[in-house]
């Protein structure tokens, strides 16, 4: 973080010091009291479930030296009406004190998080690089990434996520990317927006402020972030297998543990890559990631060293271990919706080749109405796919076993089960050495517990 005063940060988010000199230094701000250092600034968010004001006597034990806070806490505090947009405040007050950063911003329903860590390696070897820790894409986590910036830093990769229309024309407001694309559109946050075409809408607003002399990165294959090129006038980029793309894909091949390897082709040139994650829809990811960094003005071929000797930073996203036994755990739960999990499935056919295969699902939460339709249709798919064995497991994933026992699913190739703890009884039950399996669901679900449990378990 930049140092700044009390007195400059209550400036510049219109606060109240309380019980503070205004001269005290913060070096860092934090919204956990566990990532309390000396010198923090501590924002005192309150939540759904718990309230940032009941941790402030443990932020001063970890360095704490003052509070974002909503009333007094007893120490040094500046006192807001909001917090969350007081950081937002704070965040962009950062931005303007840093012209020499390049700002890149990215959105998308899926690979988002997989995407800004592939790009964060691509620029990192060419500059100071910050970029978001896990999924922080929120009013509170994007500010807090850009606050965690210093004078030295050269890039600054933000992930945007949106709950609703305006989310991310705000998000934009504070950093001012000037490259910022769409890697896709789905069915993601359904039940918040209605429709695909409300959700590209609002995926869109991270071009409209684009300056004249940014770029706009879009997803060539995608019909409905192709489309969005109207919203901006700055230069655009594109990426995919289409044949018009920019950046593109060709020749693309899987091996036993479904790394994808094709040729990545870009301006005359045409290069072989060999991916070190799972699934072919990394590929796309990795195109996405690669657009962005040829735009900041990386050289492909450094691009394409970073990227055959990747390792990925953000748990529970196609995490491959093997046990001893040759058991192979997928473990993809931090996140889930119908284009992520399909694209899960067909990872686990081409990794399962040879071997029996095992896809344990949970529920996708904020699909909406399409909800039943969708659980159904993936069980359906697990089915045309051939996967060995069907575990759905919980009252909102009941109807991925229905689809699948429509789709012709008999005797036990498909079982529902109530919890977690029963899943993980039926696994260590029935999993055998050399069985490959996938345990896919939306964060909330929990599920990462069944990957934990199974390879936790005795060979």
């Amino acid at each position: 973080m930049i140092p700044m005063t009390l007195a400059e940060v209550a400036g510049v988010v219109g606060g109240r010091l309380v019980d503070g000199e205004p001269d005290l230094v913060v070096t860092v701000a934090v919204s956990d009291d566990r990532d309390c250092v000396p010198g923090t600034l501590f924002a005192c968010i309150k939540g759904e479930r718990v309230d940032g004001h009941d941790f402030i006597d443990s932020a001063r034990e970890r360095g704490a030296v003052a509070a974002l806070a909503t009333r007094p806490v007893g120490s040094p505090a500046i006192v807001v009406d909001d917090v969350v947009l007081a950081m937002g405040r704070l965040a962009s007050y950062v931005i303007q004190r840093l012209p020499g950063t390049l700002v890149l911003g990215l959105t998308g329903s899926s690979g988002k998080t997989t995407t800004k860590d592939l790009l964060a390696a691509l620029l990192a070897p060419h500059g100071e690089t910050v970029a978001p820790r896990g999924s922080f894409n929120s009013e509170v986590g994007l500010p807090l990434t850009v606050l965690s910036c210093t004078t030295r830093t050269h890039y600054l990769v933000l992930e945007m996520g949106m709950r609703g229309t305006g989310h991310i024309r705000y998000l934009c407001d504070i950093a001012h990317p000037k490259i910022a694309g769409v890697i896709n559109v789905g069915s993601a946050h359904l039940e918040l927006l209605g429709s695909r075409d409300a959700i590209a809408d609002a995926k869109g607003e991270i071009l409209d402020g684009l300056p004249a002399d940014g770029t706009a990165i879009l997803h060539a294959d995608n019909p409905m972030v192709a489309a969005l090129s109207s919203r901006t006038q700055a230069r655009l980029l594109t990426f995919g297998e289409s044949e018009g793309a920019d950046v593109r894909a060709t020749d693309i091949t899987l091996d036993a543990l479904a790394r994808p390897s094709f040729t990545l082709h870009w301006d005359g040139a045409a290069v072989p890559v060999r991916l070190t994650l799972s699934g072919e829809h990394q590929v796309a990811n990795a195109l996405a990631a690669t657009t962005f960094a040829l735009a900041a003005g990386i050289d492909l071929a450094d691009i394409v060293a970073v990227l055959e000797n990747y390792e990925p930073v953000s748990k529970w996203r196609m995490e491959v271990h093997e046990r001893a036994d040759g058991v192979i755990v997928v473990n993809d739960a931090y996140n889930a919706n119908p284009e992520s999990v399909r694209a899960a499935l067909k990872a686990l056919v081409a990794m399962g080749e040879g071997r029996r295969t095992w896809a344990v699902i949970g529920e996708m939460r904020e699909i909406g109405d399409a909800s039943i339709e969708e659980h159904d249709a993936i069980g359906r798919l697990a089915v045309r796919l051939d996967v060995d064995k069907l575990v759905a497991v919980g009252e909102g994933a009941r109807a991925v076993h229905l689809g699948a026992a429509q789709e012709g699913s008999w005797g036990e190739e498909s079982t529902y089960v109530p919890d977690i703890d029963a899943a993980i009884a039926l696994l260590s039950e029935q999993v055998q050495p050399g069985d490959v399996v996938l345990v896919k669901a939306s964060r909330s679900v929990g599920l990462e517990a069944v990957a934990t449990a199974l390879l936790e378990a005795p060979a």
